[in-house]
């Protein structure tokens, strides 16, 4: 197995010559090409990971330094068991164990073929099913008897289920824990849609890296799907967040997009 070292997404070898998540549109590859690494290259240099309790029952697990794209895993343990959540591209014996001491882990799932990271090797290490949406399979660098195909949506226990909503990716997902948030309810996005530096607003992008945006047509689709979610604390693929009334910051946000790609404003004005 190697590790694209632009995104931190797993492949089987012989590794293809460019990587074609980095090769697409959305993301890129680096001006002097592809460049591969390894979890024993990694952990050879030192890489480890970081460990933050947010809330009771949610955890932010975080590559330091940085690799690939960077992305937060959010570890969310329910009475019945865990879902890790875009999981990273680097694992260790001390951050698994610390994972199994919460119980058993129900589920590993990316919310986007960006945020595969390594996550067989997660599954392998959790004793645990990897979820892939049906849409997305095209984009697995790696196979294994582990991965789960789903579509629309799967409930992985009462309070905690996941979505496909598309827009990013056909298979763009999100997940639901509605004991979140004291149970208000917390949506995990990854970048489905991206909680804005200003924690006031939402971005819609096709490509965050490129700024592709998406249509109106896509946002008022993929907003009116959210709606019918309950939830008041929104958590995007880097720990950002909207604390509360997401729902209302959701909706403004994707009025805000639609109005702006549909040729509303004058920038002169």
């Amino acid at each position: 197995m190697v590790i694209c070292a632009t995104c931190a997404v797993e492949y089987d070898e012989p590794a293809p010559d460019v990587c074609p998540i980095c090769a697409d549109e959305r993301q890129w590859v680096p001006a002097d090409g592809q460049h591969w690494t390894s979890l024993a290259e990694l952990a050879a240099a030192g890489q480890h990971l970081t460990w933050t309790e947010t809330e009771p029952g949610l955890v932010s697990i975080a590559t330091d330094p940085r690799v690939g794209i960077g992305q937060t895993a959010q570890l969310v343990t329910t009475p019945e068991g865990s879902l890790l959540w875009d999981p990273t591209g680097y694992l260790d014996a001390e951050t698994v164990a610390r994972v199994r001491e919460r119980g058993p882990v129900l589920a590993i799932a990316a919310s986007h073929p960006h945020m595969f990271g390594v996550q067989v090797d997660w599954a392998r290490a959790l004793d645990a099913p990897v979820l892939v949406n049906e849409a997305d399979a095209q984009w697995l660098g790696r196979r294994d008897d582990r991965i789960e195909f789903w579509s629309g949506e799967r409930v992985i226990t009462d309070s905690l289920t996941l979505h496909q909503v598309g827009g990013h990716f056909v298979g763009s997902a999100v997940a639901l824990w509605a004991d979140g948030a004291d149970g208000r309810g917390v949506l995990l996005t990854g970048d489905s849609v991206f909680p804005n530096p200003d924690r006031t607003s939402i971005g819609f992008l096709r490509s965050y890296p490129n700024k592709i945006p998406l249509s109106g047509a896509v946002v008022e689709r993929l907003t009116t799907a959210l709606e019918t979610l309950t939830f008041d604390r929104l958590i995007g693929n880097f720990d950002n967040r909207i604390d509360t009334d997401a729902r209302t910051v959701l909706r403004r946000s994707a009025d805000r997009h639609i109005a702006w790609v549909r040729g509303d404003f004058d920038h002169l004005t």
